[in-house]
């Protein structure tokens, strides 16, 4: 059977990045943007420090918490442990997913984002490893192919086809195997976190990178703008992955193996999560904080009539997804929902023009 290579936002981050990004050879090259530039660099440090620290710390936490939850079901395989675990895969599902509208910098460069959350997983491939006489320690985790291990592995252990597993259902070998995977998600974890806030192998900190934008000797961003444009870019990345990716892959095959998060029933959430993520990035805060500094949104204008348009279409791509019914990897084969999932990839795609035609030239000035 034919299948996407994953992870599937690897291909298509060169094209859509770099077409984003055109507009930049319309700018200035040495940093400066002249006395019309709408960019301040409180707009770089509050993003940072606003919602990519909080975002990353929070994904390391709950890896941690899920680590945890699945040593204790193994420990003592009972349905409430199981439930427990279950939960923690779905809490640390959520800042993921809201990471991924800034899939830059570090898990990028490092390749936390495939060691975490490559898909769609092949069950062969799987079952192969738990029939395997290899000691299944973190390590050796970390040296299997990425649709091997990360979170889509662990959610085919922990649920099962569609959450039918049992604490019975359960052998030793999977356990050792679930173990292994939860003990790398947790250092990949918190590598990533790391990444941003510690000096490693004379790397400064990605914090220091990017908020220095613009600073004589930053070649990573030698302007503001050109982290204004990774911000954008990252937006434009992710819309573009959910619409036509994340939902036309598996709905044009029609093919429940090409879905995200399948086995837990968790796809609409995921594809919600990384709204949210847009939403994020665009008001420069999370739900729980404020912003410290200059957003996406004050670029914009706050309620100016193209703020007022972006924010009616992050609404209307939310309330689209929210249409569909779950189990997306159902859905995709049943001819009532159509209009639905085709609505949700319209919304998508118009907010990915917004943010493409009239809020990238803003920071490409």
């Amino acid at each position: 059977m034919s299948r996407i290579p994953v992870p599937f936002r690897r291909l298509l981050t060169p094209v859509v990045l770099a077409g984003a990004l055109l507009g930049s050879a319309c700018g200035s090259s040495d940093g400066d943007l002249g006395p019309d530039s709408r960019l301040e660099q409180s707009l770089v440090t509050n993003f940072t420090d606003t919602v990519v620290l909080p975002t990353y710390q929070r994904l390391a936490t709950r890896l941690t918490e899920l680590d945890a939850s699945v040593q204790a079901l193994r420990n003592e395989p009972t349905q409430a442990r199981l439930d427990a675990a279950r939960a923690a895969w779905f809490a640390a599902r959520v800042p993921w997913e809201q990471s991924e509208g800034f899939l830059f910098g570090p898990v990028d460069s490092e390749r936390y984002d495939p060691a975490l959350d490559s898909w769609p997983v092949n069950r062969t491939d799987l079952d192969a490893v738990l029939a395997s006489g290899d000691v299944l320690t973190p390590s050796y985790v970390r040296n299997l192919q990425e649709t091997q291990k990360g979170f889509h592995t662990a959610e085919y252990l922990l649920f099962g086809d569609g959450g039918t597993k049992v604490p019975a259902d359960f052998a030793p070998r999977q356990f050792e195997y679930l173990t292994a995977i939860t003990a790398e998600l947790k250092a990949v974890g918190d590598a990533l976190a790391g990444a941003w806030t510690q000096t490693k192998d004379g790397k400064p900190p990605y914090r220091e990178t990017l908020t220095t934008a613009g600073q004589a000797g930053n070649a990573a961003y030698p302007s503001l703008q050109s982290a204004a444009q990774e911000m954008v870019g990252g937006i434009i990345n992710i819309l573009d992955e959910v619409a036509n990716g994340k939902i036309a892959a598996p709905y044009d095959a029609k093919d429940p193996d090409l879905v995200e998060s399948q086995f837990a029933y968790n796809s609409l959430s995921d594809f919600t999560n990384n709204m949210r993520s847009v939403e994020n990035v665009y008001l420069g805060h999370l739900s729980d904080t404020q912003a410290q500094g200059q957003t996406l949104r004050d670029v914009v204008g706050v309620d100016s009539e193209l703020d007022v348009k972006v924010r009616a279409e992050l609404a209307a791509s939310i309330q689209a997804l929210a249409a569909i019914p779950e189990p997306f990897r159902e859905s995709i084969r049943a001819p009532a929902a159509a209009q639905r999932i085709e609505a949700a990839q319209a919304a998508i795609n118009t907010l990915k023009r917004t943010f493409e035609s009239q809020v990238l030239p803003l920071v490409n000035r």
